[in-house]
């Protein structure tokens, strides 16, 4: 019943905003912070499939390690993701992190199980323009990368590289979800900035890329703080 709701939440607010951001051309990412061993988090994991399933939103599960210790090792999490997600609360003097978490075009942090509140949140990003674009192409196994700001549009900006795995579906024996299958949209697999980039030109680049996981490009600027482009290879 929950996952129902929640597909026909997302549907309708893509519908909605589908030709806007076919228009903008720059698709709203979406970073959830969550883990295997948190009872909470099944509903945003559910959530995650939905809005992996647009155009115009770039939705991104980065599994945290800190909720490791009450009983079961979540495989797909990173020690990375725990500090990139700290970065962000100091950023916005918060105290604390927590599962599930959202961070929404690396500005605003919603919890991860409130659909309603998601869907607002995502809407008004849309109708945000940054100056900035991104545009990948892919021959092979070589990625290009091209960039470009509007003259007005200061920098600097972290030109970061997404690999992520479309899904994956994990038995818990043990911890707060033991007994429950779970299934899990677009695992972040690795996230590493490949360039600074001071956005008074444009910014070319090529990047080797290997393995099967799908690609995304985010441009944020430091902090880590807004994200003002991003671009995903479909």
């Amino acid at each position: 019943m929950m996952r129902r709701k929640l597909a026909v939440l997302i549907a309708a607010l893509g519908m909605s905003c589908a030709s806007l951001a076919a228009a903008q051309g720059n698709p709203v990412v979406v970073e959830l912070y969550t883990s295997q061993g948190c009872s909470s988090c099944p509903p945003a994991d559910a959530m995650m499939h939905e809005l992996a399933t647009r155009d115009d939103v770039i939705a991104l599960a980065l599994h945290v390690d800190y909720w490791d210790y009450i009983g079961w090792t979540d495989e797909f999490a990173d020690p990375a993701h725990g500090a990139r997600q700290k970065n962000y609360a100091s950023v916005a003097g918060d105290r604390m992190v927590y599962t599930p978490q959202m961070v929404i075009g690396g500005r605003d942090h919603v919890v991860g199980n409130k659909p309603m509140t998601v869907a607002d949140t995502i809407r008004e990003h849309q109708s945000a323009r940054s100056g900035v674009r991104v545009e990948l192409r892919q021959s092979g196994g070589r990625l290009t990368i091209a960039a470009s700001a509007e003259d007005s549009v200061a920098g600097p900006f972290m030109i970061q590289l997404v690999r992520f795995d479309p899904e994956r579906t994990v038995s818990i024996s043990r911890g707060e979800n033991a007994g429950r299958t779970l299934s899990y949209a677009n695992v972040v697999t690795e996230w590493r900035v490949i360039a600074d980039w001071p956005g008074q030109d444009d910014w070319r680049a090529q990047v080797q890329l290997s393995g099967s996981d799908e690609t995304a490009v985010i441009v944020q600027r430091p902090g880590p703080g807004e994200i003002v482009a991003a671009a995903v290879l479909r």
